[in-house]
């Protein structure tokens, strides 16, 4: 098993009496991830699987009396797939408020759904942790830095999908499988999708813009639909974890966008099984593209596991000044360029400099890249 950084936190966390709540996309080792906390921990357990209808039907109507019947002596309760409970919120606050022995494990691939349904009831009672498909950081543990090196176009086109790295050869045919079958999959079952031809398309198209400015008015006509159903799909798409917004950064000049955003997805190779794409580096015109996709998502891994709090943007004003990505941390702007090539570097702006004076910056390359992703 590739060790996951989001595990120690998880471990440090089983002796308190709050719920730990486990989100992430589909198929990206959650289970497995349970599965080995499990076993090391040396307590008895109970998994229960919202995709089971038996299990959804048994925690209907929850109360104090039925789950203590239904938990027994466990002293580690696991739901997986727990947005597919209808009372789960309901059923974790009575376990964490009357049986104070049992921990709660919940596990989710459904942000939008799952966030619905505990987020009032466990106010207070929960920590809430993200897994996401392998990081660079978490391959580099598992492997060594300089086979990652060596990597690291492979990874550009195929991703980091658990699956994907455990089938050397298959990479193609698996990701593809992956993309086919569990991409809509928690979108088409709770977002109440009647034209999933039009998502398919959506997804599509904001492959083609990765890295660029994304217009939901151009990308309504483009797909045959409204801006609002629009809006609302890539809503469905980011609680999904397909893709993620990065917005605009803009406080001090006239001219800069405001409105605007970039939409990147969660993995490179997700990205590629969408528009078919899977052809060494050296015969693609999209190379800049994926490597700004791939260190925005490798960086937000980083983040997310390290437990470090930033705002994330872009910047652009009207005059096509731009800079790919910006982190905002006590009070500081710390603004990136990624640059495949290793061509001379242009300047950062200067309408950029003076205008948010605490900065530091810096050009991410082939060269140097590892200094921003470990």
């Amino acid at each position: 098993m590739i060790s996951r950084e989001v595990l120690r936190s998880i471990e440090q966390r089983l002796s308190d009496k709050k719920a730990i709540i486990l989100l992430g996309p589909r198929q990206v080792g959650k289970t497995t991830l349970l599965k080995h906390l499990e076993k090391t921990s040396n307590l008895k357990s109970l998994w229960w699987n919202g995709d089971d209808t038996d299990v959804r039907q048994m925690l209907q109507e929850p109360t104090s009396t039925k789950l203590n019947g239904l938990i027994g002596n466990a002293e580690i309760l696991i739901i997986d797939e727990a947005q597919r409970i209808s009372d789960i919120g309901l059923c974790i606050k009575i376990i964490v408020d009357t049986m104070p022995n049992v921990k709660v494990i919940a596990t989710g691939s459904s942000a939008f759904e799952l966030a619905n349904k505990i987020n009032e009831p466990l106010t207070g009672r929960k920590w809430q942790y993200y897994l996401y498909p392998i990081s660079f950081s978490e391959m580099v543990s598992h492997t060594s830095l300089l086979e990652e090196k060596r990597m690291l176009e492979h990874r550009l086109i195929y991703g980091y999908y658990p699956d994907v790295l455990n089938n050397p050869g298959d990479e193609a045919e698996i990701v593809n499988q992956l993309s086919d079958s569990y991409l809509y999959q928690d979108i088409l079952t709770w977002g109440n999708i009647k034209r999933p031809e039009k998502l398919e398309h959506l997804v599509q198209a904001l492959a083609f813009q990765l890295g660029n400015e994304v217009s939901y008015n151009e990308l309504a006509k483009t797909v045959g639909l409204d801006n609002e159903t629009v809006e609302k799909y890539i809503q469905l798409l980011e609680k999904a974890f397909i893709v993620f917004r990065l917005s605009a950064l803009s406080r001090n000049l006239r001219n800069e966008l405001k409105k605007s955003r970039k939409i990147y997805f969660y993995d490179n190779g997700i990205r590629n099984a969408v528009i078919k794409q899977f052809n060494p580096l050296a015969l693609r015109n999209d190379v800049g593209a994926l490597w700004e996709n791939f260190m925005i998502s490798e960086r937000k891994k980083h983040l997310e596991y390290n437990r470090i709090a930033s705002n994330q943007f872009f910047w652009r004003t009207h005059t096509q000044q731009e800079i790919d990505y910006i982190e905002e941390r006590n009070g500081t702007f710390y603004a990136y360029e990624f640059k495949w090539g290793t061509r001379r570097q242009n300047k950062f702006p200067k309408s950029f400099l003076a205008a948010y004076p605490n900065n530091e910056t810096m050009f991410v390359t082939k060269e140097n890249y590892t200094e921003f992703v470990l």
